[in-house]
């Protein structure tokens, strides 16, 4: 499924397109598609919140599949590897970023689905050094939503200073909180969950939410931290107004629609505010072996490659019960 050009995703800007296969250049490999599951930042740069930097393009960047093809100089991948690729499709790796374990901030870095082609297709190459090994086992779509989702979720509580026991709040309950709940458990945290929906705040109170209301409604405690999920800026402000002294508020979006005039009280006491940008390496192997320790688990919706439309469409009306997977 191509984009050719962005457009409201209700005029389904996504075409179905035959491309010759791709093969595999040096220190490359190509993966045949089991799964790829969609997410918001798909959503943004078919309709063009996010300015695209190549035309046409296939999107897609939670990809589980396996290696098809092991280009030149190419150690430690054979056909047949089962194989995820993430958003992060390359760096520089020797820039002061780079060489510090910060590869995420990395100017020259590539995604995948923006700066080449990603996995809403059959067939995807990719640079070997970004590919994620994984285990056998999990089936492929119930794996698919943890490369992108679970991944930036789980960096995200780490910027934000997660710890055993922090009193922790999430600020909308998509595929990626769906699964940041799980490991804030996992640390003993107590957690309080903010959405608008009466059906996500149903299901955080049974994945083990203490509380849960809607974003302008304040939690029975002060907050270490909180994470946003949610691509409004106003939801950052009602985050913050729930941190205690000393708390973080990450937002994990890579697209938001501005931050309103805040009060300097709230913000006064150290409390602070923090972006969150992109993956590393490092974060999906953490993240991947937290998640099989826990275990992680994840709710899913398929659709067909052709579907793809739809799908982004569901995600866009907050329709999607958990995470959308694209099945080739």
């Amino acid at each position: 499924m191509v984009l050719t050009a962005p457009g409201s995703i209700h005029a389904k800007p996504l075409r179905l397109a035959t491309f010759p296969d791709p093969t595999a250049g040096p220190g490359e490999v190509v993966i045949r598609v089991a799964a790829c599951a969609a997410c918001r930042t798909d959503l943004q740069i078919c309709e063009g919140d996010l300015a695209a930097r190549v035309l046409p393009v296939i999107p897609g960047h939670q990809v589980v599949g396996r290696i098809a093809q092991v280009g030149p100089g190419v150690q430690g991948w054979a056909p047949g590897d089962r194989a995820g690729l993430t958003w992060l499709a390359g760096t520089c790796g020797e820039c002061g970023f780079c060489t510090t374990g910060r590869e995420n901030l990395c100017a020259s870095a590539t995604f995948t689905g923006w700066d080449r082609h990603g996995g809403f297709a059959e067939l995807v190459a990719a640079r070997a050094d970004v590919v994620v090994p994984l285990p056998e086992g999990p089936d492929d779509r119930h794996l698919a939503p943890l490369l992108c989702g679970g991944i930036i979720g789980f960096r995200a509580l780490r910027v934000a200073g997660i710890f055993p026991g922090a009193r922790v709040g999430l600020y909308g309950f998509g595929a990626s909180a769906l699964q940041a709940i799980q490991v804030a458990r996992h640390m003993g945290c107590r957690v309080a969950v903010a959405t608008r929906s009466m059906a996500e705040q149903g299901r955080a109170l049974e994945l083990g939410a203490e509380w849960a209301g809607g974003y302008g409604d304040a939690p029975p405690f002060p907050l270490d931290l909180a994470v946003t999920f949610a691509p409004a800026g106003e939801v950052v402000v009602h985050a913050l107004t729930a941190l205690d002294r000393g708390g973080t508020v990450a937002i994990n979006a890579i697209h938001l629609d501005g931050i309103p005039p805040i009060d300097y009280a709230d913000l006064w006491w150290e409390r602070s505010i923090r972006s969150v940008a992109n993956v590393t390496r490092a974060d999906a192997r953490d993240y991947l072996a937290l998640a099989a320790e826990i275990p992680v688990t994840t709710s899913v919706e398929e659709h067909p490659l052709a579907d793809a439309n739809r799908a982004l469409q569901r995600i866009a009306t907050g329709q999607v019960d958990g995470a959308a997977v694209i099945i080739p």
